[in-house]
């Protein structure tokens, strides 16, 4: 992969992009469309998709972290309702767009799995929406120690950097400006600064997620939090005769600690899960990309979940943005537009996401403009060592939780 060539000095646009991945890419490319008129550049620190974008775990997915019940009481029936819908529909919109610009991103809906593996998980997937029973759970993965599960046809498993890299040269084709190695420093109304340059534009897009909190004045908008994956070697028919997952669902348990696995388009198992520490400061290191102990408890869930000891191809991992309320939000004010903040869900999000700025930002009043996360403010996150203190108390009291859910404490 050859960078793109990186700012050369200041330069003014009618839309200027701080991120270059599938928020910032998705925005530009929709843009476009409404708007041919506008100039509009990206400007990104290393490359398109060197984030979250490139790094995840390929779950096209309608999931959103803030309950449909929560949305309800805080916005009608409707607008929550709405909101689910659109991210549903996002899901089949990533895979018509990679399909109409022949992206090869390995996309296939079959939906996705939570398997209920333990008493306590299946109390709770029993009051879900799509629950299964242990049979039907199993004949679509073939995990130990299944008692039900919760099935959802809204998500899609994919490659994600071939997605993002894919979007990438299609926003190119419609005469967007991508410059890679050009670090954002600053974003204000009116500019952006970068250490190649200073770019003037109408409308200035932060579209950073994970890494937001590197901007000054921005260190408490979203919290910087690690998840890591690994990838397994091919695995042998026969373990797949076992695990299933023949329509490549996505799977996840019921677990409080996040975990999440797809089978790929070259049947590896791609694996990974929360547990790395959040660092003092909203800090963002690519040393923090590899904590062992996390790889070897994913290497370990796997062969707990599947009865597998598989040889791992390869570890990696990345920072994710977390809002104070755990509620994405999308808006435009004053000539600042912004989206973010999606906990881990973003692949579909961003699409929405960036389909609704480009909404906001050519001034359409649209169904997506309406939808309850538009213009939505979440409250900064506590200053330090609060945070810190906080943010790993909550990650240890997790792990401590599920530990207890899986080895109850007998009864005196």
């Amino acid at each position: 992969m050859t960078p793109r060539p990186p700012l050369d000095g200041d330069r003014s646009y009618d839309v200027a992009i701080a991120g270059g991945g599938y928020t910032g890419l998705w925005t530009a490319y929709y843009l476009a469309q409404a708007a041919p008129h506008l100039s509009i550049v990206v400007l990104e620190a290393e490359y398109c998709g060197f984030g979250a974008s490139g790094r995840n775990g390929g779950w096209a997915s309608g999931l959103f972290p803030v309950s449909e019940a929560k949305l309800t009481r805080r916005y009608g029936a409707d607008r929550a309702t709405a909101m689910h819908e659109a991210l549903a529909g996002a899901v089949d919109e990533v895979g018509r767009a990679a399909t109409a610009e022949d992206i090869d991103c390995h996309y296939a809906k079959g939906g996705t799995i939570s398997l209920a593996r333990s008493p306590a998980q299946l109390r709770r997937a029993r009051k879900s929406p799509g629950f299964l029973p242990a049979a039907e759970a199993k004949s679509i993965c073939g995990a130990t120690d299944v008692l039900g599960g919760i099935y959802s046809p809204h998500c899609a498993a994919l490659h994600p950097a071939r997605l993002v890299r894919g979007l990438a040269s299609a926003v190119e084709r419609r005469g967007v400006t991508i410059h890679e190695k050009t670090r954002v420093v600053a974003l204000s109304r009116g500019s952006i600064v970068t250490d190649r340059g200073t770019v003037t534009a109408g409308t200035v897009v932060r579209a950073l997620e994970g890494y937001t909190a590197q901007l000054p004045g921005h260190r408490r908008a979203l919290a910087p939090v690690y998840s890591l994956m690994i990838a397994t070697e091919p695995l042998p028919p026969s373990d797949w005769d076992r695990i299933g997952l023949s329509r490549r669902e996505t799977f996840t348990d019921e677990r409080h600690m996040i975990i999440y696995g797809q089978r790929t388009a070259d049947d590896r198992l791609a694996f990974g899960g929360r547990g790395a520490p959040y660092h003092f400061g909203s800090r963002v290191s690519p040393s923090y990309d590899r904590v062992p102990s996390v790889f070897d408890s994913l290497r370990h869930t796997l062969t707990d979940m599947f009865g597998i000891r598989p040889e791992i191809a390869y570890r990696w991992g990345g920072p994710l943005g977390i809002p104070r309320d755990w509620m994405p939000s999308v808006g435009l004010h004053d000539g600042v537009a912004w989206a973010g903040g999606y906990v881990g869900d973003g692949v579909a999000a961003a699409n929405l996401a960036g389909r609704t700025l480009a909404d906001l930002i050519a001034g359409n009043e649209t169904t997506l403009t309406a939808l309850p996360w538009v213009g939505h403010r979440s409250r900064q996150w506590e200053p330090e060592p609060i945070r810190w203190l906080g943010i790993n108390a909550a990650l240890r009291a997790t792990t401590l939780r599920d530990t207890l859910e899986k080895h109850p404490t007998p009864a005196r």
